[in-house]
Protein backbone atom coordinates (compact mmCIF):
# COMPACT_ATOMS: atom_id res chain seq x y z
CA UNK A 1 0.00 0.00 0.00
CA UNK A 2 2.07 3.05 1.27
CA UNK A 3 4.98 3.30 -1.16
CA UNK A 4 2.66 2.92 -4.15
CA UNK A 5 0.06 5.41 -2.95
CA UNK A 6 -0.33 8.61 -5.02
CA UNK A 7 0.06 11.13 -2.18
CA UNK A 8 0.38 14.08 -4.54
CA UNK A 9 -3.11 13.56 -5.98
CA UNK A 10 -4.55 14.51 -2.57
CA UNK A 11 -2.28 17.51 -1.85
CA UNK A 12 -3.80 20.78 -3.04
CA UNK A 13 -1.72 23.78 -4.14
CA UNK A 14 -2.99 27.14 -2.85
CA UNK A 15 -1.22 29.98 -4.73
CA UNK A 16 -0.25 33.21 -2.97
CA UNK A 17 -0.90 31.88 0.54
CA UNK A 18 0.07 32.99 3.15
CA UNK A 19 1.62 35.75 1.06
CA UNK A 20 2.11 36.56 -2.63
CA UNK A 21 4.56 34.27 -4.39
CA UNK A 22 4.20 31.39 -1.92
CA UNK A 23 2.40 28.21 -3.00
CA UNK A 24 0.90 26.60 0.11
CA UNK A 25 0.75 22.79 0.02
CA UNK A 26 -2.52 21.79 1.70
CA UNK A 27 -2.25 18.25 3.09
CA UNK A 28 -5.67 18.26 4.74
CA UNK A 29 -7.38 16.45 1.81
CA UNK A 30 -4.70 13.71 2.12
CA UNK A 31 -5.27 13.37 5.87
CA UNK A 32 -9.04 13.46 5.30
CA UNK A 33 -8.83 10.45 3.01
CA UNK A 34 -8.91 7.24 5.13
CA UNK A 35 -6.58 5.31 2.82
CA UNK A 36 -4.28 8.29 2.30
CA UNK A 37 -3.94 8.98 6.03
CA UNK A 38 -3.33 5.30 6.76
CA UNK A 39 -0.65 5.10 4.05
CA UNK A 40 1.14 8.19 5.39
CA UNK A 41 1.28 6.82 8.93
CA UNK A 42 2.12 3.26 7.85
CA UNK A 43 4.96 4.29 5.56
CA UNK A 44 6.55 6.63 8.11
CA UNK A 45 6.17 4.05 10.89
CA UNK A 46 7.58 1.26 8.69
CA UNK A 47 10.66 3.38 8.04
CA UNK A 48 11.40 3.94 11.74
CA UNK A 49 10.18 0.73 13.36
CA UNK A 50 12.96 -1.23 15.04
CA UNK A 51 15.27 1.79 15.33
CA UNK A 52 14.85 2.24 19.08
CA UNK A 53 12.78 5.41 18.86
CA UNK A 54 11.64 6.50 22.32
CA UNK A 55 10.06 9.87 21.41
CA UNK A 56 8.48 11.51 18.39
CA UNK A 57 8.60 15.31 18.28
CA UNK A 58 6.43 17.48 16.06
CA UNK A 59 5.88 21.21 15.70
CA UNK A 60 2.40 22.65 15.86
CA UNK A 61 0.00 22.34 14.41
CA UNK A 62 -0.20 19.98 11.42
CA UNK A 63 2.83 18.06 12.67
CA UNK A 64 0.83 17.04 15.74
CA UNK A 65 -1.60 15.11 13.54
CA UNK A 66 1.21 12.92 12.24
CA UNK A 67 3.54 12.81 15.21
CA UNK A 68 1.01 11.60 17.75
CA UNK A 69 -0.24 8.78 15.48
CA UNK A 70 3.34 7.72 14.66
CA UNK A 71 4.36 7.81 18.33
CA UNK A 72 1.41 5.59 19.20
CA UNK A 73 2.34 3.07 16.51
CA UNK A 74 6.03 3.06 17.56
CA UNK A 75 5.11 2.69 21.26
CA UNK A 76 7.00 5.93 21.83
CA UNK A 77 6.14 9.11 23.69
CA UNK A 78 5.03 12.26 21.90
CA UNK A 79 6.69 15.67 22.40
CA UNK A 80 4.80 18.77 21.30
CA UNK A 81 6.98 21.66 20.09
CA UNK A 82 4.72 24.66 20.68
CA UNK A 83 4.66 28.39 20.07
CA UNK A 84 5.68 30.63 23.02
CA UNK A 85 3.20 30.98 25.86
CA UNK A 86 1.41 27.66 25.24
CA UNK A 87 3.27 25.45 27.75
CA UNK A 88 2.67 25.90 31.50
CA UNK A 89 5.94 24.54 32.95
CA UNK A 90 9.63 25.31 32.44
CA UNK A 91 10.65 25.19 28.78
CA UNK A 92 13.54 25.09 26.38
CA UNK A 93 13.17 27.70 23.62
CA UNK A 94 14.57 27.96 20.11
CA UNK A 95 14.16 30.79 17.60
CA UNK A 96 14.40 29.90 13.91
CA UNK A 97 13.99 31.30 10.40
CA UNK A 98 11.04 30.42 8.19
CA UNK A 99 10.94 30.77 4.42
CA UNK A 100 8.95 33.98 5.02
CA UNK A 101 9.91 35.26 8.51
CA UNK A 102 11.05 34.05 11.94
CA UNK A 103 9.36 32.13 14.74
CA UNK A 104 10.05 30.35 18.02
CA UNK A 105 9.29 26.90 19.40
CA UNK A 106 9.36 25.54 22.94
CA UNK A 107 9.19 22.15 24.65
CA UNK A 108 8.75 21.31 28.32
CA UNK A 109 12.14 20.74 29.94
CA UNK A 110 11.02 17.37 31.30
CA UNK A 111 9.67 16.03 27.97
CA UNK A 112 13.02 14.59 26.83
CA UNK A 113 16.11 13.23 28.52
CA UNK A 114 19.62 11.97 27.82
CA UNK A 115 18.48 8.42 26.96
CA UNK A 116 15.88 9.44 24.43
CA UNK A 117 16.17 8.62 20.72
CA UNK A 118 14.01 11.11 18.84
CA UNK A 119 12.54 11.41 15.38
CA UNK A 120 11.21 14.77 14.29
CA UNK A 121 8.09 14.52 12.13
CA UNK A 122 6.27 17.24 10.21
CA UNK A 123 3.89 17.50 7.30
CA UNK A 124 6.26 19.50 5.11
CA UNK A 125 9.93 20.46 5.07
CA UNK A 126 10.57 23.68 3.18
CA UNK A 127 13.83 25.37 4.17
CA UNK A 128 14.36 22.99 7.11
CA UNK A 129 14.35 25.74 9.73
CA UNK A 130 11.55 24.25 11.82
CA UNK A 131 13.21 20.82 11.77
CA UNK A 132 16.55 22.29 12.88
CA UNK A 133 14.79 24.23 15.68
CA UNK A 134 13.21 20.98 16.89
CA UNK A 135 16.61 19.26 16.75
CA UNK A 136 18.13 22.08 18.82
CA UNK A 137 15.36 21.68 21.40
CA UNK A 138 16.07 17.95 21.62
CA UNK A 139 19.79 18.65 21.98
CA UNK A 140 19.13 21.15 24.78
CA UNK A 141 17.37 18.33 26.64
CA UNK A 142 20.28 15.94 26.01
CA UNK A 143 18.35 13.66 23.63
CA UNK A 144 19.70 12.20 20.38
CA UNK A 145 17.93 13.04 17.11
CA UNK A 146 18.05 9.95 14.89
CA UNK A 147 15.95 11.14 11.98
CA UNK A 148 13.54 13.53 10.32
CA UNK A 149 10.37 12.38 8.59
CA UNK A 150 7.79 14.27 6.55
CA UNK A 151 5.08 13.85 3.98
CA UNK A 152 6.47 16.42 1.57
CA UNK A 153 9.95 17.83 1.02
CA UNK A 154 10.33 21.01 -1.01
CA UNK A 155 13.65 19.89 -2.47
CA UNK A 156 14.02 23.08 -4.52
CA UNK A 157 14.49 24.97 -1.20
CA UNK A 158 17.30 22.53 -0.30
CA UNK A 159 16.32 21.51 3.26
CA UNK A 160 18.76 18.59 3.13
CA UNK A 161 21.70 20.99 2.93
CA UNK A 162 20.55 22.91 6.01
CA UNK A 163 19.97 19.66 7.91
CA UNK A 164 23.39 18.34 6.87
CA UNK A 165 25.09 21.61 7.86
CA UNK A 166 23.25 21.98 11.18
CA UNK A 167 22.50 18.42 12.31
CA UNK A 168 25.10 16.51 10.26
CA UNK A 169 24.50 12.90 9.37
CA UNK A 170 20.86 12.77 10.44
CA UNK A 171 18.62 11.20 7.81
CA UNK A 172 15.62 12.91 6.20
CA UNK A 173 12.89 10.54 5.01
CA UNK A 174 10.15 12.10 2.85
CA UNK A 175 7.21 10.50 1.07
CA UNK A 176 7.00 13.16 -1.67
CA UNK A 177 9.76 15.36 -3.09
CA UNK A 178 8.92 18.53 -4.99
CA UNK A 179 11.83 19.59 -7.21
Amino acid sequence: MGANFDYESLIVDIPDYPEPGVVFKDIMPLLGDPQGFACVIDELVDHYIGKGITKVMSAEARGFLLGSAIAYRLSAGFVAARKPGKLPREVYSQTYALEYGTDELQIHRDSLGAGDRVIIVDDLLATGGTAVACARLAEQAGAKVVGFGCIMELAFLNPRKLLADEVGGTELFSLVKVD
